[in-house]
């Protein structure tokens, strides 16, 4: 397999060798950038598809946090893992899809932690004829973040799907979690028997809908089975589709 190509981002010196010393212990890394700035950060990842991106907040000129949003709008955007000594950030690092952050002096257990995060992101979105687990049936678990965790998620818990301002989120009965998956990954993903794509922002279980609401331009509305009986739309060129296999 491919070693997964990793770019340090910090000003000091220190900090980038402690870093790639850990990071030299994992057989499927490999440290092939290194840069003290933002600017420097942009101009190696316009060269190069880097998979993880270790990233100072502090920095000379435009911050990590800043870099961070920049990526957010760039196709192929590597795994963001901020390492910062200012744990005042956590929270706005997060709001721009970090994977984790951890703070300076950098723990080994913490690390790796994250990267297992990461480990499990990259095997989940890798191409089928790529993974080791090719000539096996899907797992039906969907790995998803939740209070700085990584969770595998049973598909048969889901209830729907659904994507709003750039992020996809997986509804279960009483729980909303953020995932990295597109919507159209989770389409390809998840039992095609069992979630169907409703609308151009929604997937939905379609064993865990409960009520169907006709609307009068042709839509419907689907009442599912959650702890907010969540109405989950149906688009009128997915409604007659979804009409025939309510049997209706």
């Amino acid at each position: 397999m491919e070693k997964l190509k990793v770019l340090i981002v910090d000003d000091e010196y220190p900090a980038r060798k402690e870093l790639r010393h850990y990071l030299s212990k994992y057989d499927n890394l490999q440290v092939i950038g290194e840069a003290t700035n933002a600017i420097e950060a942009m101009e190696l990842i316009k060269a190069l598809d880097y998979t993880i991106l270790f990233l100072d907040i502090n920095m000379p000129g435009s911050s990590g946090l800043e870099l961070s949003k920049t990526l957010q709008d760039s196709k192929n955007s590597p795994y963001v893992i901020f390492v910062t000594a200012h744990e005042e950030f956590a929270l706005e690092a997060f709001k721009v899809n970090a994977i984790d952050y951890i703070l300076k002096p950098v723990d080994p257990k913490r690390l790796d932690k994250a990267l297992q995060k990461v480990f499990h992101l990259v095997e989940a979105t890798r191409p089928k004829n790529e993974r080791g687990d090719q000539n096996k049936a899907p797992l039906g678990l969907i790995p998803v973040e939740h209070k700085g965790k990584t969770i595998l998620l049973e598909e048969q818990d889901i209830v729907f799907v659904y994507a709003s301002n750039d992020y996809t989120y997986i509804k279960t009965a009483s729980e909303k979690y953020l995932t990295r998956f597109t919507l159209k990954e989770l389409e390809q993903r998840l039992n095609p028997h069992l979630f169907q794509r409703c609308h151009r922002s929604y997937l939905v279980n379609i064993r865990k809908a409960r009520e169907v609401i006709p609307l009068y331009n042709g839509t419907l509305v689907l009442t599912v089975d959650d702890k907010e009986k969540s109405e989950v739309p149906v688009s009128r060129s997915q409604s007659k589709k979804i009409r025939k296999l309510l049997g209706l």
